[in-house]
């Protein structure tokens, strides 16, 4: 990995990557903005009209939205919602000016995180927890919760979930002596061993050039070894926690991971928006990824055979002995999410809360995301997932978030942007051995 800073071309590829669940129907993000019903003003500054929503174009979810919305306004002339998407780049640059100059749409697309506290603590957004009680009850806690600030619903999860996992090849794993995903971290770095001793150049395939996988490692080894607390304090604005003998910890693990080569020669060219990491496991050239439920869809696209033939094995993080985090907690994308613009008018308030209450992830929502692929944020549809196109992955990712007790934002969406850039500066350093766990959390505690 060359450590430099990410520019905003990647980042962009590498949010839309994240946002979907690896484009499971082959769609492609494209460019520009397109409409749907029509080119109306947003809320707020610009005064009356419809509801309006801006959204992302490309991936399994765009499709599912525009369905919604259509059919929301033929059977709700009185509450239409136009809607509108756009690129990344062109999105976020857009949304930014609209919610400056009050002049936001109705409905706000967005990742929570730290885009979120900061609409609510400049009085942006608007509270949901009492006008959207009826959808709130259909969502899964562990995803409800991130569009949640000091225990009021400001942003409800809109699509689907995308949490990180553990992929292995069989095949690789079985010639080495390694049973299954390993269950431990000192289980991991036996694994890691005996893939080295039997001859694969890359243990844990990794695509160090894009910086950002290497926050997985971060995120689940901090949650493993101290639990969430830990860098919820963090994100809280509590600094000197960097500095915490679990953070301290949880880097010296990278570390003796970086040491014993798990991550192989070369590690830091590889670049994972061009899905080469998921090449080298299905090539055979790696015995094991960290990579989030997105990346399913491109064994699909580039190895059916992979996935067909049972070579692809999965499962959750390892544990770390005597670590306070449960088994069961999960790092990733929650969802995306939408929020309600506080300069909306009156009406148009009123015709996003019955949207969200009587349209998301109703039965024909709900069946579209999984049509596409896609994991949903609702409870009760295990049945469903099971019957599906490659339905046990899907149902392991859905029983994945739904049993987990804690599912933590990706860090550099839950941090501001500035420390989210150094955060990720650092791991690149730390990963390439360049800095060790005291240097690393210096620092990021004198991050601004």
């Amino acid at each position: 990995m060359v450590v430099r800073k990410i520019s905003g071309k990647e980042r962009d590829m590498m949010i839309s990557r994240r946002t979907v669940l690896g484009a499971l129907a082959g769609a492609a993000v494209a460019g520009g903005l397109t409409a749907c019903g029509g080119g109306t003003k947003p809320g707020g500054g610009a005064g009356g009209g419809d509801a309006s929503a801006w959204g992302l174009s490309g991936g399994t979810a765009e499709q599912t939205f525009r369905d919604s919305f259509e059919s929301w306004n033929k059977g709700n002339p009185d509450k239409k919602v136009a809607i509108e998407f756009f690129a990344n780049d062109a999105y976020k640059e857009k949304i930014r000016t609209a919610i400056g100059s009050s002049q936001a749409p109705t409905l706000i697309y967005s990742w929570s995180g730290a885009t979120l506290a900061d609409y609510v603590a400049n009085g942006k957004v608007e509270d949901l927890t009492e006008h959207t009680k009826d959808v709130q009850g259909k969502l899964i806690g562990s995803v409800l919760g991130s569009g949640t600030i000091d225990g009021k619903v400001y942003a409800l999860p809109n699509n689907n979930t995308q949490p990180v996992v553990f992929y292995g090849n069989r095949d690789v794993l079985s010639k080495a002596g390694v049973d299954a995903i390993p269950a431990t971290f000192d289980a991991l770095m036996d694994a890691v061993d005996k893939l080295k001793s039997a001859g694969v150049e890359v243990p844990i395939a990794l695509a160090g050039q894009s910086l950002w996988p290497e926050l997985m490692w971060i995120q689940y080894l901090t949650d493993r070894v101290a639990g969430p607390e830990l860098f919820t304090a963090i994100a809280s604005g509590e600094t000197a926690k960097w500095e915490d003998p679990g953070m301290l910890k949880a880097l010296g693990m990278i570390t003796e991971l970086a040491k014993a080569d798990a991550f192989g020669p070369g590690f830091g060219s590889v670049v994972a928006d061009a899905n080469a990491d998921a090449a080298l496991l299905h090539t055979g050239r790696a015995g094991l990824l960290l990579q989030g439920a997105w990346v399913f869809g491109s064994f699909l696209t580039d190895a059916p055979e992979f996935v067909s033939s049972g070579k692809l094995v999965y499962g959750t993080f390892p544990t770390v002995d005597g670590g306070a985090g449960d088994k069961g907690n999960i790092v990733g994308n929650p969802a995306n999410f939408w929020s309600v613009s506080a300069t909306a008018t009156d009406a148009q308030k009123k015709a996003a809360y019955a949207y969200l209450n009587e349209a998301m992830f109703n039965d024909a929502y709900t069946d579209s995301l999984i049509t596409h692929g896609s994991v949903p944020v609702v409870t009760g549809v295990d049945d469903k997932l099971a019957k599906a196109d490659n339905g046990e992955f899907l149902s392991f990712v859905y029983k994945l978030v739904s049993d987990a007790k804690h599912f933590q934002l990706s860090w550099d969406q839950a941090l501001p942007s500035g420390q989210a850039q150094t955060l990720l500066t650092n791991l690149g350093q730390l990963f390439l051995q360049q800095i060790d766990a005291a240097k690393f959390a210096a620092t990021m505690k004198a991050a601004k």
